[in-house]
């Protein structure tokens, strides 16, 4: 008769977590919605991909376009295929007195 196995089923183990950091692009397009200023903007990005400013400002200078209405952006990275990010500006409303 053969051993019986204790474990619960499925268990294989110490389970991992994969990280894998963002792309040069998806970064540039996180830390425009997050800052309006091209310094903060270059500062978040780098840290978020871990590489020196200075190769990031260039890229970003780059990227900058008009933040006039909705911007639609489709980045594609690794085996996911293309994620479309959709950021949208109000303007603010001051009420006529």
């Amino acid at each position: 008769m053969p051993a019986r196995n204790n474990k619960k089923p499925g268990f294989r183990g110490q389970r991992t977590t994969r990280h894998e950091p963002p792309g040069v692009e998806e970064a540039i397009i996180a830390a425009q919605g997050l800052a309006d200023d091209v310094e903060s903007q270059v500062e978040i990005a780098a840290s978020l991909i871990g590489l020196p400013k200075d190769e990031i400002r260039p890229l970003v200078l780059r990227s900058r376009t008009p933040s006039i209405g909705a911007r639609v952006r489709s980045v594609a990275s690794g085996r996911e295929g293309a994620r479309t990010v959709v950021v949208e500006r109000r303007r603010v409303r001051i009420p006529a007195r």
